[in-house]
């Protein structure tokens, strides 16, 4: 089994890391132990124990999506940063430093490259987007592979496991499909790679709700790993299915773009509120 991690820092001073982290910061407070609380911040869980002693040894670093958000709390942060923030070469960080009420050093910074899986559940379920416009940057093939991994344990009706996935390389027929559906479908033009999620119809009796929940699970995989994706719908074609050299009778719940974000939005969408969606 896979298992979490906590660090954990001895403190003289619980109610003011409490405030630096909690309201400062943005952490969550993870659990309160009375003279132990644990914070959370996406999927890093570290923890501080009022004890007679301190420890300030090592960087507890912050990474964020994007640069302008390393900006933003530098503002907040002006005071007690070490520097403004700047572009390390050598490591391919935007980054800077500061110190909590106890002199630690601590790190907010932004990978500029794609980095390995860390989302944790309720980051990667509120964070996904819809994107339209991709970097020319090639998908390595085992980030791809992983991607079908995770995607494999969609649900399906009585286990039929009645859908698949086939990947588009060719430039060629991806800038046929992108021209589908005029605008709706030009994002899948802007990609280095597309993919049909398909049901077959002679497994399932639900082939739609099949395809629909493995398009959703793959597409979760996909942010997962930092990759984008957009939903096109209306591809469920004959035209479609030619191109695609598929069986007619097979489902396709949507063809979409697959790549690395050109950019990811800054803001999150609007939602109404919890309330609204209790009926």
């Amino acid at each position: 089994e896979e298992m979490s991690g906590i660090v954990f820092f001895r403190t003289q001073k619980l109610g003011e890391l409490k405030d630096f982290y909690l309201n400062q910061v943005g952490c969550q407070l993870w659990q309160d132990q009375t003279d132990c609380l644990i914070f959370k911040h996406g999927n890093f869980l570290f923890g501080f124990c009022e004890r007679d002693d301190v420890d300030t040894e090592g960087i507890i670093t912050f990474f964020y999506d994007r640069k302008e958000e390393v900006d933003q709390i530098y503002e907040k942060f002006k005071k007690i940063a070490l520097s403004p923030p700047s572009m390390n070469e050598k490591y391919g960080i935007y980054q800077f430093f500061a110190r909590d009420p106890e002199e630690r050093m601590v790190e907010f910074q932004y990978f500029d490259h794609p980095v390995n899986m860390y989302l944790c559940g309720d980051e990667l379920l509120k964070t996904r987007r819809s994107i339209r416009d991709y970097k020319k940057e090639n998908i390595p093939d085992k980030i791809l592979e992983e991607v079908i991994e995770n995607s494999r344990f969609s649900p399906t009706s009585r286990n039929s496991q009645s859908y698949y996935f086939k990947i588009i390389r060719e430039k060629e027929l991806i800038k046929k499909l992108s021209e589908v559906r005029g605008g709706s479908s030009a994002p899948i033009g802007r990609a280095p790679v597309a993919v049909a999620v398909c049901s077959d119809p002679d497994l399932s009796k639900r082939q739609i709700q099949d395809g629909c929940i493995a398009a959703y699970h793959f597409m979760l995989s996909a942010w997962f790993f930092g990759l984008g994706t957009c939903w096109i719908g209306g591809m469920d074609r004959e035209e479609v299915k030619k191109l695609l050299k598929m069986p007619l009778n097979h489902y396709i719940a949507t063809i979409t773009p697959l790549g690395y974000p050109a950019e990811i939005p800054l803001n999150t969408p609007e939602r109404k509120e919890l309330s609204w969606f209790l009926r």
